[in-house]
């Protein structure tokens, strides 16, 4: 509970607020807010990037197995003509 004394407020403990404690903690609470905000913007940016990155891995992996099956076939055929010859 808190009680008005002229510019001050006064809380059941009997601890005083002045008018510039209470400025400096609403100051603080804002930079709280925007700093809240800039980090679920950051926090929503991570995730897309994250996302990305998962399909890029994901291609990227196809493409290897790809590469390493032409590869074995390759192989296979050179081995294949090395026998015959």
């Amino acid at each position: 509970m808190y009680l008005k004394h002229d510019d001050s407020i006064m809380n059941s403990n009997k601890t005083l607020f002045t008018e510039n404690d209470l400025q400096q903690l609403e100051q603080r609470i804002d930079q709280l807010i925007d700093t809240v905000g800039s980090l679920k913007n950051e926090n929503s940016n991570l995730r897309q990037q994250k996302e990305k990155l998962v399909i890029e891995r994901s291609q990227l992996l196809d493409k290897t197995e790809t590469a390493r099956t032409r590869v074995e076939a390759m192989i296979i055929r050179l081995q294949s003509l090395e026998l015959n010859s």
